[in-house]
């Protein structure tokens, strides 16, 4: 089973960096991330016209890099969980989780039993297509698999220490422009009642014995963000990677 560099790097106490992919679903991206020496990404179907068969293919690109793929579902119902994880990704982030019964929900889908209620298809791309010992497979599966719910809305707020408190999560994962915008704040990050949420999602995660994310767009607030504890950074879309780039080349060259 490819081992979920995200998970590793978290376990082993250092700072997982990722990105995420919005819009160069491409067969190269994969080696193009690797390049960038990268421990993950994030898929993203909740935003962009990526769907099942998009996904699986992007999996298996990715299958030939260590870095470890994540699909960020469009919703949290089982069949886009349990269907991105037999494509052989290696955790699921779920937007705008608010309560603790949604987590286990989440689980439920993610896990194998006797965690969850995850249906049984081995040896498909998850299991490379290799028969596995079935019992033996659940249990490392449900281990390599990463659970992360965004915490998006001051409903999620107020529930993130009942959230993180739920058996089988792993990352609470800050969504700063949906929380902002929920506390009627909307991108005013250095407003101290979004810092003070920074802080408490990070206080439930540390109860719980979890980690967090969050994904900086600006190196200050890469910075300022990790000093408050946060662990997973996803640098970025890939769009906004792209776009920054070309137009700093650009306004360079007219220069010229």
């Amino acid at each position: 089973m490819k081992q979920n560099r995200l998970k590793q790097a978290l376990l082993e106490g250092r700072r997982p960096v990722g990105h995420m992919i919005w819009e160069f679903a491409t067969r190269g991206i994969a080696k193009i991330v690797e390049a960038a020496d990268l421990d993950f990404v994030f898929l993203d179907m909740e935003h962009t016209a990526l769907d099942p068969a998009g996904v699986a293919d992007l999996v298996a690109w990715f299958k030939a890099t260590e870095i470890a793929p994540i699909v960020r579902v469009p919703q949290t119902q089982y069949h886009f969980i349990a269907r991105s994880l037999d494509a052989g990704a290696l955790g699921v982030m779920c937007a705008n989780v608010e309560t603790a019964e949604q987590a286990r929900e989440i689980v439920n889908a993610a896990k194998y039993a006797p965690m969850g209620n995850r249906g049984v298809g081995v040896g498909g791309a998850h299991n490379d297509y290799c028969p596995v010992d079935a019992v033996k497979y659940f249990a490392e599966a449900n281990e390599n698999t990463t659970v992360i719910c965004q915490i998006e809305s001051v409903r999620g707020l107020e529930n993130c220490e009942e959230i993180a408190a739920v058996a089988g999560v792993d990352i609470l994962w800050v969504g700063h422009m949906d929380l902002t915008t929920s506390m009627g704040i909307t991108a005013q990050f250095d407003d101290p009642r979004f810092h003070a949420a920074l802080d408490r999602v990070v206080a439930a995660a540390r109860a719980h014995g979890k980690f967090t994310g969050i994904q900086p767009g600006t190196a200050e607030q890469a910075e300022e963000w990790i000093g408050h504890g946060y662990q997973a950074i996803s640098w970025a879309t890939d769009v906004g990677v792209y776009r920054a780039g070309l137009i700093s080349a650009i306004e360079a060259l007219k220069k010229i």
